[in-house]
């Protein structure tokens, strides 16, 4: 059984419009947003083995927000993952060794929430649950989706995984 964590980067700021879109920081609200995920994941005992993240300012500055680990997990800047859609994010984590247990990765929407939606195969079927239904309505920033993949990172595609949970920032603490 492997576990892979979604984590959408928190909110950026759109201050400068000159800036280029993958320049741009996280702001005031995007950084409290960050800190109480990683608080909750901490209470929840998410701990990846494996952080792919988006190169994008805005990712990376996601990624030490969740930072110290306490195991520190293998991490990798994969240019491939800024504003993937759900195809390339399939593909990158189907080239997971099966050895890794827990993935996070850290991007963008669209491309996370289709990946999501996807895994778990919710265009078939309504959502069942309060989570499902949430993630059915979106991927906000700073939002994480939980899921378990119960066979190998090569084989995984659509509905091979189930939703164990589904948070936003707005349901920590209100700074969605």
């Amino acid at each position: 059984m492997h576990q892979l964590i979604l984590l959408r980067h928190a909110k950026s700021s759109w201050d400068d419009p000159a800036l280029p879109d993958r320049d741009r920081p996280l702001n005031g609200r995007g950084r409290r947003a960050a800190a109480a995920m990683r608080t909750a994941m901490r209470d929840l005992g998410l701990a990846p083995d494996v952080v792919l993240v988006s190169p994008a300012r805005r990712t990376m500055e996601t990624l030490a927000a969740l930072e110290p680990w306490d195991d520190a997990p293998l991490t990798e800047p994969m240019e491939r993952l800024y504003l993937a859609d759900a195809a390339t994010l399939i593909a990158i984590l189907q080239e997971v060794r099966d050895t890794v247990r827990a993935v996070l990765v850290i991007g963008h929407n669209p491309g996370l929430h289709d990946l999501a939606l996807s895994l778990i195969g919710t265009e078939a079927s309504p959502p069942r649950d309060r989570a499902r239904a949430e993630l059915a309505r979106g991927f906000p920033t700073g939002a994480l989706a939980e899921l378990t993949v119960p066979g190998p990172w090569h084989a995984l595609g659509v509905g091979g995984a189930q939703l164990a949970r589904f948070l936003t920032p707005r349901q920590l603490d209100g700074t969605g």
